[in-house]
């Protein structure tokens, strides 16, 4: 069971005090003044990067931590191992692509985003119901999700023939759904705003991409969001399901009520991630359902540090940006290989050791996916 928040807890009743007092506690990296400067270092640097590098390639990185992000909510916070982070993240851009093909107006592109976010969510949801309240548990779940994400990957693949077409939008099988609309959001004829291959300068300096400032806006709040969910009640209640369903439902809590509902969330920013992605690249295919796509996010949070929500976005830029720059099959023997290594070696994940070796913590580092472990030590 988790205990108290350890962090600043707002005493002096500060503005920055009681922000502070909702972004910290046990169940996340990082609760002190040093942790926080370097956090806002990360992000001055993250927002000039573009100044020195390729925001527009990066921007992909930052996507895709938000899928991390949703693994790391469901299976690091819940004890729910999702292979089917990825499903979520298809039918999100899939629902996108659709939408926005058949209303290519602002109005239309920024329903479709939200619409996106709300069937993958829904498909969430859905699976979660029939899976929490069908009494399945632990590693079926796995099975479970693991299937749907292979059954997806087939059906999307054989979407080919003209019968398979949304109004204006064909889903085009395994060649994928080209012609997605730049994404522009806000309201035809009011206000609207175009971020996808639309180069601005800042004062005549440098060029810019504002969807790698979207994505970094969105990445952030959803990072800071979920930092004030897992330090909640409710957040204390997930982590109390994950190390003991039975003895948390004996104390009164809903279990399945809590699982559905971190599920659905978790696949709802799944989703989002998938708006985000078919938006950048005006495309998605099936291969957002393949079994290799799918574990990826299982190595990024395995490696970053399942039970830390900083760990899966580090790991995620990180391992993404090596296995982009190797690419081919060699990157997926690498990611293989390593993600076989910290499981042996660091069962934790990199970030929370690094964070418990700079806090002095006496708690091995082993211990801390051992379900009888104090797993919610503070690690500032």
């Amino acid at each position: 069971m988790a205990t108290e928040p350890t962090g600043s807890t707002g005493t002096d009743g500060g503005a920055v005090a009681r922000i502070r007092g909702r972004l910290e506690g046990p169940n996340t990296v990082g609760n002190s003044r040093g942790f926080w400067l370097g956090f806002a270092v990360a992000v001055l640097a993250l927002a000039a990067f573009p100044v020195v590098g390729s925001g527009e390639s990066f921007s992909l990185f930052l996507v895709l931590a938000l899928l991390g992000l949703s693994l790391s909510l469901v299976w690091g916070y819940s004890g729910v191992l999702s292979f089917g982070q990825v499903v979520f993240f298809g039918v999100g851009g899939y629902t996108f692509g659709v939408v926005s093909i058949n209303f290519p107006d602002a109005t239309g592109i920024t329903a479709a985003a939200l619409a996106g976010v709300v069937v993958g969510g829904g498909a969430a949801a859905l699976l979660g119901y029939f899976m929490f309240y069908g009494g399945v548990r632990n590693v079926y779940v796995t099975i479970i999700t693991l299937v749907t994400t292979m059954a997806m990957h087939t059906f999307m693949a054989q979407t080919a023939g003209s019968e398979w077409t949304i109004g204006e939008a064909p889903l085009g099988g395994f060649n994928g759904m080209p012609g997605i609309p730049l994404l522009e959001l806000g309201i035809e004829g009011v206000a609207s705003f175009q971020f996808v291959y639309n180069e601005m300068s800042l004062l005549g300096l440098f060029a810019f991409d504002p969807f790698y400032y979207l994505a970094l806006g969105l990445l952030l709040v959803t990072y800071l969001g979920l930092r004030a969910l897992v330090n909640s009640d409710f957040g204390r209640v997930m982590v109390a399901v994950r190390e003991d369903q039975d003895r948390t439902r004996m104390f009164g809590y809903d279990v399945k009520r809590i699982k559905l509902l971190t599920f659905t969330l978790g696949g709802a920013l799944a989703a989002l991630s998938g708006v985000l992605y078919a938006a950048r690249n005006v495309y998605i295919s099936p291969p957002v359902f393949a079994l290799w796509f799918a574990t990826l996010p299982v190595i990024w949070v395995s490696v970053g540090g399942r039970k830390s929500l900083l760990g899966a976005v580090i790991a995620t830029i990180a391992i993404e940006y090596f296995r982009l720059s190797v690419e081919g099959e060699m990157a997926l023997v690498v990611l293989g290989a390593m993600l076989l290594v910290f499981i042996l070696a660091l069962p934790g994940g990199i970030v929370p050791w690094v964070a418990g070796k700079l806090s002095g913590s006496a708690v091995p580092v082993s211990e801390l996916d051992d379900a009888d472990a104090p797993a919610e030590v503070s690690e500032s």
